[in-house]
C-alpha cells in the first residue's frame, strides 16, 4: 500500500458514514484474488488532471478497473471523486492525461460516446425517471417497436419481456407490476432497476455513485448483493461511497482520493475498517 502525505493534524472520524448502523452486519472477510499480470483493464485513467478556473479538482490521478472486480473509490467531500467519475463518463474531458478503454486510448466527446463503449453511470438521484413505469425505465432510449416505415409504435409486449429478463438476469424477483411508476418504488428498487438496465444492454463498466446512500439497512444489503452479482457476471464496477463498511464488504480493490490526488490504493485484504477510517480522516 502506498500513500501520499495529506493534511496534518488530528484524525477526524467521518460523521457516521463509515460506522455501523443498527442491525447492519459486520464486514465479512473474503479471499481476494490478485490481478493477473496479463489482465487488461476495462478502463484506465493515466495521470488525469482537471481544473476549473483557479480551482484544481484532480492532479495526476491514475486508476484501473478490471472485469470481474469491484473498485471502491473513497474520499472525503471535495476529494475529486465526482470530477473523476464525470471524466470517465464523458461529461467533460480531462485537461491533462488520457483514458484507455480495454487497452486503447479513447476520447469521450460526450456521455453518449461513453455509453457506446459500454460505460454505464448510475447517479445517486438520477437512477430512474419518476413518471415512467418500470418497463419504460428499463427500455428508455432502446424502445422496441413494431410496424413499418414511419408507421411504427411501441411493442409493449416485447418491452415487458425485456424488462422481466433484465431484472431476472440481476437476480431480482420483481413482485410488483411492471406498470408501477418510478415515483412509487423505493430507493433500493430504483438502484436495482438502474443496474439491471445497464447490464441488460451490454455494459462492460458500471459506475455507481453512492448507490446505498440514505437507504434502509435491508435495501442497502440488496443493492450490495446486486453489485456482487454484477461482478460475478464479469462486469467491472466502480463504486463511489462514503460507507466504508459497504466498500469493504464488496470491493476487491480500493482507491482513496484526497485533495484531488490518489492518497492510497490497495486490495481489500490489505486493510481493515479501523485502518481505512483513520487513513481517510488523516489525508482528507
Amino acid at each position: 500500500m502506498s500513500t501520499v502525505s495529506g493534511t496534518s493534524g488530528s484524525p477526524r472520524s467521518p460523521t457516521g458514514d463509515g460506522g455501523a448502523k443498527p442491525g447492519e452486519s459486520q464486514t465479512r472477510p473474503r479471499k481476494i484474488q490478485p490481478i493477473a499480470q496479463d489482465a487488461v483493464p476495462v478502463i484506465e485513467a493515466r495521470n488525469i488532471s482537471k481544473a476549473f478556473g483557479a480551482t484544481t479538482a484532480l492532479v495526476d490521478v491514475s486508476l484501473k478497473a478490471y472485469a470481474g472486480r469491484v473498485l471502491a473509490l473513497l474520499g472525503d467531500n471535495g476529494a475529486g471523486k465526482s470530477t473523476l467519475i464525470k471524466i470517465l463518463s464523458g461529461v467533460f474531458p480531462p485537461d491533462d492525461g488520457e483514458l484507455l478503454f480495454k487497452g486503447r486510448p479513447v476520447v469521450f466527446a460526450n456521455p453518449a460516446a461513453a455509453r457506446e463503449h459500454g460505460i454505464a453511470t448510475v447517479f445517486q438521484d438520477l437512477a430512474v425517471c419518476e413518471l415512467l413505469s418500470v418497463t419504460r425505465n428499463v427500455i428508455l432510449g432502446r424502445e422496441p417497436t413494431k410496424g413499418f416505415g414511419p408507421f411504427r409504435w411501441l411493442d409493449m409486449k416485447r418491452a415487458d419481456e425485456m424488462a422481466r429478463t433484465a431484472l431476472l438476469q440481476l437476480g431480482v424477483r420483481w413482485e410488483r407490476g411492471l406498470e408501477e411508476r418510478g415515483i412509487n418504488i423505493s430507493g433500493g428498487e430504483r438502484q436495482s432497476l438502474a443496474i439491471a438496465r445497464a447490464m441488460y444492454f451490454g455494459s462492460s463498466l458500471l459506475v455507481l455513485d453512492e448507490p446505498t446512500s440514505a437507504l434502509a439497512v435491508r435495501q442497502a444489503g440488496r443493492v450490495l448483493d446486486h453489485i456482487e452479482h454484477a461482478r460475478d457476471q464479469g462486469q467491472a464496477v466502480i463504486l463511489i461511497t462514503h460507507n466504508f463498511r459497504h466498500a469493504l464488504s464488496v470491493a476487491d480493490d480500493l482507491t482513496v482520493l484526497a485533495q484531488g490526488r490518489v492518497a492510497a490504493h490497495f486490495r481489500r485484504d490489505e486493510i481493515e475498517l479501523e485502518e481505512l477510517t483513520e487513513l481517510v480522516a488523516r489525508v482528507g
